[in-house]
């Protein structure tokens, strides 16, 4: 306890204003009467800052981030300066986030390394090796041989090295992936094709081609960089469970831009996270200014049931009980005809329903039933 918390307590302000408030008055060292003073002109900021009842909190957010969304450039972006890596930005990102939508067209992920492995590039080097998915043509020639029906591949010694490979281990792993025999022969693999046939022939190579040989496949490149003490992996492609149990990786603080891969892997409440920061992030990097309340709203609509829906026809929109709201969302006809059919009856509860047949809505001023009493 401290000399402030009682004056603290007896205002019925946020935690985090409080943890604020109380750090300031101890760094200033200011005596309890001018706490109390600021405290209760803070407490008159906040409560003029409060929502009013029957206040339109959804269309004021649906406006917030709709109007800013009009400004949104449709564009992709060469990641933190590095060529290699694209990522989705502006109106389609912020299209994905709030569709949800299960592959999102440039995955990424920003790796964070455990203690240990953050400050060595090498050992950040070794990481990267582990994750990134590894190909025969990454460390080998490959050649056909029509007249032998043999398929030839030649080690490179110094990808090995850089990969962590050995050429045994190469062996194994092809055989284990095409359920095959490979001989060894003055430092190269042989895979003898058992039936002469050509076709047969090219669908090994193709297979070969497409193997993994080490990594996580959708892991297709990873980009090593500093950011100020530590080294961080960026990735191309993203699975966050396999990263997750790799050595080395410190999962705490491994991100991707998969919303529905956090869903599945860490629960409904990271994914509501996610949802806020994706949102945030894709505005602010277009230099739009959206307050974070309007974000959670949408991002609370979309998780509250405890689970992750879009804001659409599928989703949130597509659960409303009016079928005038429906209706008047999307596939209007589809919509009146099954309740039609359906003798469903639609209780005029909501705001858009009550818009489409001419009534008062219930909002604001409208929210509120005066009655008189007659003496």
């Amino acid at each position: 306890m401290t000399k402030y918390d009682d004056v603290l307590n007896k205002y019925p302000l946020p935690s985090a204003v409080k943890e604020e408030l109380k750090a300031e008055f101890e760094r200033l060292g200011i005596n309890k009467t001018k706490a109390r003073q600021i405290v209760e002109r803070c407490y008159q900021a906040y409560l003029a800052n409060l929502m009013e009842p029957g206040e339109a909190a959804g269309i004021i957010a649906a406006q917030s981030i709709g109007e800013p969304g009009t400004q949104m450039t449709m564009r992709t972006f060469h990641y933190a300066g590095v060529a290699e890596i694209d990522v989705t930005l502006g109106l389609p990102r912020l299209i994905e986030i709030l569709d949800v939508r299960k592959n999102p067209s440039t995955p990424m992920m920003t790796i964070r390394l455990a203690e240990d492995y953050a400050k060595d590039r090498n050992k950040a080097r070794e990481v990267a090796n582990r994750i990134e998915a590894t190909y025969i043509l990454d460390i080998a020639d490959v050649a056909t041989d029509i007249r032998h029906m043999q398929i030839i591949i030649t080690p490179d010694e110094k990808a090995l090295e850089r990969k962590q490979l050995t050429v045994e281990e190469v062996k194994k792993r092809i055989e284990k992936g095409l359920k095959t025999e490979v001989e060894e022969s003055e430092g190269k693999l042989i895979i003898a094709i058992s039936e002469p046939s050509y076709k047969v022939l090219m669908d090994t190579f193709d297979k070969l081609r497409r193997l993994v040989l080490a990594g996580i496949k959708e892991i297709r490149r990873v980009i090593i960089r500093k950011d100020g003490e530590e080294y961080v992996l960026y990735t191309e492609g993203s699975n966050l469970k396999k990263v997750m149990k790799v050595k080395g990786v410190d999962p705490a603080r491994t991100l991707t831009n998969d919303i529905y891969e956090i869903y599945e892997v860490l629960g409904i409440e990271a994914a509501r996270n996610a949802v806020i920061r994706e949102a945030i992030s894709t505005l602010e990097e277009q230099g739009l200014e959206v307050n974070v309340r309007h974000i959670m709203l949408v991002a609370d609509a979309m998780t509250a049931d405890g689970e992750l829906k879009q804001i659409g026809r599928h989703g949130v929109a597509g659960e409303k009980q009016s079928i005038l709201a429906r209706a008047a969302f999307e596939m209007t006809v589809n919509n009146l005809l099954d309740a039609a059919v359906q003798g469903d009856k639609d209780s005029l509860s909501g705001i858009t329903e009550n818009i489409i047949v001419g009534q008062p809505i219930k909002l604001g001023t409208g929210d509120v039933e005066l009655i008189a009493r007659l003496r």
